[in-house]
């Protein structure tokens, strides 16, 4: 546990977002503990992903067990190790394929939140092409050669690819406008490589290129983005999906077998070698994964290669280099550390303001123990809201005491089963609980 004072603003966005039941945008460092194993395996990936290499991993989960949290960990991480990271919520109005401009919004959601280390918080897309022109233009006065030749050059890889072309002449349209000082060229080549021309004629007539980014090119530009930020300066891409259970919910089996195609393909391109540079994690509950009817499994191709290891099943334990990764069970032990780290953030940082004992800490956890068995070792957000609540109540009245706060809280034990009822669709929604 840290011992960092932490400022109000960081110290507000955590407790706030764990209030409303969603991970927190910054500051998952002083909350984090367990999932050793998990982030071992994923930061192994990281580095394969940079060292030219490509990763997939579905992380399967219960609503409520940490999904967004872990997937949030391992950006961070990624971030760190200079990759570039993209992350979306998939939705009704977003997903991997479509026909009516859905899979498209998924690229243009994920490109406003293209995120490097030095800006973490997403809208860094404009960095990144500024970054690569400006290296371009380094590198053609070092060499006295004329930039758009050396543009061309380092671009050169993409133009082998699908779409590859008219990516390399939107690069170069951008540094025209950099040159020229044209700012609406300049945002006409941002607003092509967001996916955000609907029509071919529009891009045309700005861009002077043929195609755009559509539905039916979702997965290639992904492929061309990854090659585009290493010759960036990056180490590669990661691509951040979660809420993967919207898919599973599609009312049309075509539509669902279309989406189910579409990660067959980006799996086996991973698993085969034909991406470079890049990673996928997808964040799915187990019933999109095991459902035999409409989840992943319904499609036998997936479901063999994504099918448990059997001799770890046997065992009682987890393969840690499954493309199917399913969150252990936090243990008594870190949830304890857990909410140690929350009562630090809570005070701030400061030790002398702290609430609550260890002792209320092993009482409360005792009590959710008491309340709903082992489940909350499973899906601890519903724990840590209450608990984040109890403070609350706690830091504005000085006249109540914890223990007569504990022995008054209901928690609601949430569905932890292989294939629990269809939930809502997001992943931040909240046990019910009250005081």
């Amino acid at each position: 546990m840290t011992t960092r004072r932490l400022r109000a603003k960081e110290r507000d966005s955590i407790i706030q977002s764990l209030k409303a039941g969603v991970t927190p945008r910054t500051g998952i460092q002083h909350i984090q503990v367990g999932r050793v194993n998990e982030v071992k395996a994923l930061l192994q990936d990281i580095e394969r992903v940079a060292d030219g290499g490509s990763a997939f991993r579905l992380i399967i989960g219960d609503y409520g067990s940490g999904k967004t949290f872990f997937l949030s960990v391992i950006r961070t991480i990624a971030l760190e190790k200079k990759l570039v990271t993209i992350n979306a919520d998939l939705s009704p109005d977003r997903r991997l394929h479509a026909s009516s401009g859905q899979a498209r919004n998924l690229y243009s959601e994920l490109m406003r939140n293209l995120s490097t280390r030095n800006k973490p918080d997403g809208n860094a897309l404009i960095s990144v092409v500024e970054r690569f022109v400006t290296s371009a233009s380094q590198k053609a006065d070092d060499t006295e050669r004329d930039v758009t030749t050396v543009i061309q050059e380092r671009l050169s890889l993409l133009t082998e690819l699908v779409g590859g072309y008219d990516f390399a002449k939107v690069i170069e349209a951008y540094w025209l406008g950099h040159e020229q000082d044209n700012e609406r060229l300049k945002t006409n080549a941002i607003r092509w490589l967001r996916a955000e021309y609907s029509t071919k004629t529009d891009a045309k007539k700005d861009l002077g290129v043929r195609s755009i980014i559509s539905d039916s090119s979702f997965y290639d530009s992904l492929k061309l983005m990854s090659l585009f930020v290493r010759q960036a300066g990056y180490n590669g891409l990661l691509v951040n999906l979660d809420e993967m259970v919207n898919l599973y919910k599609l009312n049309s089996t075509q539509a669902r077998t279309s989406n189910y195609e579409q990660i067959l393909r980006i799996l086996n391109d991973c698993l085969q070698g034909s991406a470079e540079y890049l990673g996928f994690l997808l964040g799915g509950t187990p019933e999109f994964l095991l459902d035999p009817r409409k989840g992943l499994y319904s499609y036998e191709a997936l479901q063999t290669r994504l099918a448990e290891n059997t001799f770890a099943k046997k065992a009682g334990v987890l393969d840690y280099s499954s493309p199917a990764m399913h969150l252990a069970s936090l243990t008594p032990e870190e949830l304890f550390i857990l909410l140690k780290n929350l009562r630090h953030v809570f005070a701030s940082g400061d030790t002398e303001k702290y609430l609550v004992s260890d002792e209320a800490l092993e009482a409360f956890l005792r009590h959710c123990s008491e309340k709903i068995g082992d489940a909350y070792f499973r899906t601890p957000r519903n724990t840590i809201k209450a608990f984040i609540d109890m403070l609350a109540i706690l830091d504005q009245n000085d006249n109540l005491k914890w223990n007569d706060m504990i022995s008054s809280i209901e928690l609601h034990k949430e569905k932890t089963s292989d294939m629990p009822d269809i939930q809502p669709a997001t992943d931040d929604g909240l046990a019910g609980f009250s005081l």
